[in-house]
């Protein structure tokens, strides 16, 4: 796939934004083909440029994975001039993306109403902690903190241990998906319209939507929902299994399943028992069956029960490592995994293909600075 022919080949983005989920939300545009610049501060630029080890090449892998592909251009927003070239670049861009301090750019004359108020084609988007009004949306706050105020922590980790996060950046990540997709949204509205308007987003409202089924859940029986080391509380059998030299994932998530589980574990008797007979029942009995099947996964290794249960159609899978993951022929398969040029570093292509085919990274994170007389120079002249 020719970099011309990805869907928003000739869309400018530009990226004021550090750590995560800004990047994240225009690395997404950048990978679909939109011109992304991206502002950084003189000297130290994004604060993701040195969160390691491990580092690549003299740059944090952090930063590597969420910027390649973008023209990184350096300037003190508190230097006038620097400014002035700003605000003149805003008005050739399509899309603006944000997640600096609360309330720091409208210090600066670059708030959203301020901004789409002077060019009101532009799409303005905003990703906040905990949203973009109400008491706490002047207040900063980074992954771990939102996991933990909302709710996140208290429905993760094992059912007689502490509560605990989600291990990966879900909500940084989460949030600069959605703040593509409202972007995305906007363009198409603005193809209708010919109007821009504001995005806004946050990883607090982000924690909300991946619970949205457990809260759900909680409002229609008040209580909190139990924490599962793999498994779900709404059904059985559906979770990790010991055997003899790993864990097996088992998803036998309805009763046909479960009648073919039944019989390939040597228990045609559970069919017929009253306790199993519905996914209720089951979740109702769970304590009495659970230990009975632990105990018979005990008795040989994963490849057996693995091999058995795909000969009938129960879905399962092995708990992999990366080394394993990597090594997957189904990984290689779906050529997910791009080189990056220049610095041979391997990131995660952009998860969708269009016409069968995945889009292409168009090259490494830049330098600090780098692309400074190829914008700069060219405002200055103009």
């Amino acid at each position: 796939m020719n970099l011309s022919s990805l869907p928003l080949a000739g869309i400018k983005v530009l990226e004021i934004g550090q750590n995560i989920a800004g990047p994240y939300a225009s690395e997404i545009l950048s990978s679909l083909g939109a011109d992304v610049v991206k502002i950084e501060r003189p000297e130290t630029g994004d604060d993701a440029r040195g969160w390691g080890p491990p580092f690549w090449r003299g740059t944090a892998t952090t930063f590597q994975a969420m910027n390649h592909g973008k023209r990184s251009v350096t300037a003190d927003l508190k230097n006038p001039e620097h400014l002035a070239r700003l605000k003149a670049y805003l008005g050739e861009c399509d899309v603006l993306i944000q997640n600096m301090r609360p309330g720091s750019l409208e210090e600066l004359g670059l708030g959203a109403k301020e901004v789409c108020a002077q060019h009101p084609k532009l799409i303005y988007c905003s990703l906040w902690a905990f949203g973009h009004t109400g008491p706490r949306h002047l207040s900063p706050g980074y992954e771990p903190m939102v996991q933990a105020f909302s709710g996140m922590f208290s429905v993760n980790g094992t059912q007689d241990g502490p509560s605990t996060r989600v291990g990966m950046q879900v909500l940084d990540l989460g949030t600069g998906i959605w703040a593509a997709l409202g972007c995305l949204a906007a363009l198409y509205r603005r193809k209708e319209t010919g109007l821009g308007g504001t995005v806004d987003t946050s990883l607090f409202e982000t924690a909300l939507g991946w619970l949205q089924v457990m809260m759900a859940g909680y409002h229609a029986t008040g209580r909190q929902p139990e924490r599962h080391r793999s498994g779900n509380p709404n059904v059985v059998v559906f979770q990790a299994l010991s055997t003899q030299d790993g864990e097996v994932v088992v998803a036998a998530a309805n009763d046909r399943l479960f009648a073919k589980l039944a019989r390939v574990v040597g228990r045609p008797d559970w069919v017929a028992d009253e306790r199993y007979a519905s996914n209720a029942s089951r979740v109702k009995h769970k304590a009495a069956l659970l230990p009975e099947l632990e105990a018979i996964f005990l008795t040989q290794p994963s490849q057996h029960w693995i091999e058995a249960l795909e000969a009938v159609g129960i879905p399962c899978a092995p708990i992999q490592d990366f080394e394993q993951v990597l090594a997957d022929p189904q990984t290689a398969a779906i050529d997910i995994l791009h080189t990056l040029p220049e610095v041979d570093l391997k990131v995660v292509g952009l998860p969708v293909s269009f016409d069968g085919v995945r889009p292409p990274v168009k090259g490494r994170a830049p330098g600090l600075g780098e692309h400074n007389a190829e914008l700069w120079n060219r405002e200055t002249s103009s």
